[in-house]
């Protein structure tokens, strides 16, 4: 149940986006920005540039499709985590945007100045049901370049990280997020989206945009009452 009053938009037009009320919805302009850059590293970059990305763990860890749920549900998270900032908390939507800005503009640098492939998909699914088709359909459209670092991963890590600062979630939530974001950073390896890598990859990126983020709000006046409770 949200606790919170929702944002009001009334008057809401195109014209308005320059006022204070309405200018955070100008962030949404950074998805843009990544389709661009997305259909560009996806299309301009030569075959013979990719690095293959992989570690002894990839083949370790075998194809699962009960992870379809979770990498699709990625979507979902992403959906509504801007949705509910977005109409319940200006300031939570600007920094999980802005979060995710980051780590787009790190990765998109990323895959343009070391562009990445994996070559770990199956050739066949081990079994055929409404689980594999959805993952076939995801194979077909999006190519297995630009995997290092996951924005799977530093997305999911993002809004998690906004959310959990929020005190109108209630506890019981932010553990089904922990876990649900958690069973998301793992599905990226059992759909064999990702190698293991990449996970690893896309923790200092998040890291950063944490950093920047956060540095002076959150992190550095937590080190500090540590400091002065050593101190005591």
């Amino acid at each position: 149940m949200i606790k919170k009053k929702r944002v009001d938009y009334s008057g809401f037009s195109l014209k308005r986006l320059n006022e204070p009320r309405f200018a955070h919805a100008k962030l949404l302009a950074g998805w843009i920005a990544y389709f661009a850059l997305y259909f560009l590293t996806e299309n301009l970059i030569p075959a013979d540039r990719f690095h293959v990305i992989h570690c002894a763990l990839d083949d370790i860890i075998p194809f699962n499709d009960f992870f379809v749920i979770f990498y699709v549900g990625w979507y979902l998270l992403v959906i509504l985590g801007l949705a509910y900032t977005f109409f319940y908390d200006v300031e939570a939507f600007k920094k999980m945007q802005i979060f995710i800005m980051i780590t787009q503009g790190i990765a998109m640098l990323c895959y343009i100045v070391y562009p990445s492939i994996q070559q770990l998909r199956p050739a066949e699914f081990p079994r055929q049901n409404i689980l594999t088709w959805i993952m076939g359909l995801i194979y077909a459209f999006d190519t297995p370049t630009g995997v290092c670092p996951s924005l799977h991963v530093a997305y999911s890590l993002g809004i998690l990280s906004v959310l959990l600062k929020d005190r109108d979630i209630s506890r019981w939530f932010k553990a089904f997020l922990i876990v649900f974001v958690i069973m998301i950073c793992l599905s990226v390896c059992f759909v064999k989206q990702h190698s293991a890598v990449d996970i690893v990859a896309a923790l200092p990126v998040c890291l950063i945009a944490e950093i920047i983020l956060y540095g002076k709000d959150y992190w550095l006046p937590r080190w500090q009452k540590r400091f002065a409770r050593a101190q005591a």
